[in-house]
């Protein structure tokens, strides 16, 4: 089976960031979810934000992990607002639809099989906190190089069993330490950290890393709808 794969630029992210004055920026706009400041600066910024964050020259390129023994078992802090889904592993089904070749829904035994990915590395908030923690999962391309992404897929929107949206440039999506995880330094993944699945990746900030997915939708273009925190104003990229 031919492996999907994100097209290549010219610019880095983090380079065309510092160009455009709008690393600093970013950083103020994101947050994992107290509002830093009004959704008019959001709105002003959101179009240059949108086309900076896919220039990535080296999506594939590893962010450097941390031995097992730097693990902050008590510092990765719990963000839950209106209420903890309680999902039945059983019955949990992952859909994978949009752009694809292969739609799939997929249980929690099937995703199991794939091989496992652990990673320990540093979750990070820009609210002013952050913890070195071990994921443990199946990385995102392994799952999408079996539902054989359409060419010009860009995007992927990820739903939750909270309501909770999200969306990722495809690059991103295919960072080989890009993680639905199932576990936490070495245990199954709690219902508040967002069992059955969830986001864990170093490249991006924690609004990105939605818990408790249900969905992913592969698709060419990003709706109205671009994530919730970022519909409220944030950067939509929130990567670091």
């Amino acid at each position: 089976m031919e492996k999907f794969t994100a097209p290549r630029h010219l610019l880095t992210r983090r380079r065309l960031l510092q160009l455009s004055g709008m690393s600093s920026m970013g950083l103020l706009l994101s947050s994992c979810g107290t509002q830093l400041l009004s959704e008019s600066v959001g709105s002003l910024t959101e179009p240059l934000n949108l086309k900076v964050g896919e220039l990535l020259l080296k999506p594939q390129t590893p962010v450097p992990e941390f031995p097992l023994s730097a693990i902050q078992p008590q510092a990765l802090l719990i963000n839950t607002y209106d209420f903890t889904p309680q999902i039945d592993p059983v019955k949990f089904r992952l859909v994978i639809d949009g752009e694809v070749n292969q739609p799939m829904q997929l249980s929690m035994a099937d995703i199991q099989k794939l091989p496992l990915t652990s990673m320990v590395i540093r979750h990070v908030c820009v609210e002013g906190w952050a913890a070195i923690v071990q994921w443990g999962g199946v990385r995102l391309q392994d799952l999408l190089n079996l539902v054989q992404p359409k060419s010009q897929v860009r995007y992927a929107y990820f739903q939750s069993a909270d309501n909770y949206y999200e969306s990722w440039d495809i690059a991103s999506v295919l960072h080989p330490q890009t993680l639905l995880a199932y576990q936490k330094n070495g245990q199954p993944l709690s219902a508040d950290n967002g069992a059955p699945l969830r986001l864990a990746a170093p490249i991006k900030l924690g609004y990105k890393q939605s818990k408790w997915v249900t969905r992913i939708t592969l698709t060419s273009n990003l709706s109205s709808k671009k994530g919730y925190w970022i519909d409220q104003g944030y950067e939509w990229f929130g990567g670091i």
